[in-house]
């Protein structure tokens, strides 16, 4: 697999840096385009896709009506050098990817991602906080590769690393504890995860008054809103719950919050669903509908979760950061049931 040390040296000549850099980081240009009235932009170096559903297709043109290419299967990983607008269906969503010398790709089932390698870091006492920064790795039982993988871990998830081992054959592994499991761990390439720095995850608009801030999900138009004081701050498009399992309506508040979390239903040898590593949680009902990051679907704007707010990773963090209760640096949860910030959620 390549390296790129950097993904954002080439910057289309009509952004500016700071606003291209905001975009691209709600989803790596997801807004970009109709934001500036584009149809089409280069990618910054180092842009990559990795496919999130089962199977998705490249066309011959950014169209679900053009001439079908080929298939692509979870897990491929391939550059894409360009991202346009497609035709008016589906209309929640009409941003695809070029893939160079083989068609277009629509986003939705598409993991944006770089490669970023690591140098190892040495693991405080109680453990740290590290993210994935590459398309995928494995966690095995051991540090070593000799057995089948517990785990795949994605781009973008955050997992609690709890040692720094070094491996038979000199490779360097973190040891990470799984919150789901007891007494359940794994190990993953160090190379593959970065410690989490505090200025990451340090709290936005602590100045702000906790009455003065609102986070308004519109389950209509599939928009997660920021206010402060009335004003917005931030929007995000969002996929939230469907048919049985809609989203409830009414007023909410992030009490709880955690970093990362294995989201599971069901057994480990019959699972409904097995998530582990979901970023940037924050919780507002005691049943666990959430706010949080999402790897599995790049298709933001239509309902499609079991009842949480589903949000890219950074506008997951973005979210993290500016909610109530703080986490603090090294910890690996908050817990206030009357101290978090108010959440509406409307039709």
């Amino acid at each position: 697999m390549p390296f790129e040390t950097d993904a954002f040296d080439a910057l289309p000549s009509h952004l500016g840096r700071r606003d291209f850099l905001k975009l691209v980081g709600l989803g790596l240009l997801g807004a970009a385009l109709p934001a500036f009235g584009l149809r089409e932009a280069a990618a910054p170096r180092g842009f990559r896709g990795r496919v999130a559903f089962a199977r998705t297709a490249l066309y011959a043109h950014p169209s679900f009506a053009a001439k079908r290419l080929a298939g692509l299967w979870r897990d491929e990983v391939f550059p894409i050098d360009a991202v346009v607008v497609g035709d008016d269906k589906p209309a929640y969503n009409r941003l695809w990817y070029h893939v160079p010398g083989r068609g277009y790709v629509h986003s939705g089932g598409v993991q944006p991602v770089q490669v970023r390698l690591n140098p190892p870091q040495a693991v405080p006492d109680g453990g740290a906080l590290a993210e994935v920064t590459v398309p995928y790795t494995d966690g095995y039982s051991e540090p070593a590769r000799i057995r089948a993988p517990r785990y795949r871990l994605y781009y973008a998830t955050t997992h609690w690393v709890v040692r720094l081992v070094q491996g038979q054959n000199g490779e360097t592994w973190y040891q990470i504890e799984d919150d789901k499991w007891k007494n359940f761990f794994y190990y993953a390439p160090a190379r593959h995860l970065r410690l989490v720095p505090p200025a990451e995850i340090a709290p936005l608009s602590p100045e702000v008054p906790l009455s003065e801030k609102l986070l308004r999900v519109d389950l209509s138009r599939q928009v997660v809103t920021a206010y402060e004081s009335g004003r917005a701050v931030f929007a995000a498009k969002a996929a939230t719950g469907m048919g049985y399992y809609s989203t409830p309506v009414g007023h909410f508040s992030t009490y709880h919050k955690r970093p990362y979390r294995h989201m599971a239903a069901g057994n480990r040898a019959a699972p409904e669903f097995d998530l582990p590593g979901v970023p940037w949680v924050c919780y507002i009902t005691e049943s666990g509908i959430s706010f949080h990051g999402t790897y599995w679907h790049n298709d933001f704007g239509k309902p499609r979760s079991h009842g949480c707010i589903n949000l890219s990773p950074t506008a997951a963090r973005w979210v993290y950061r500016w909610t109530t209760p703080v986490v603090p640096f090294g910890q690996q949860d908050a817990y206030k049931k009357r101290y978090g910030t108010p959440v509406e959620v409307h039709r």
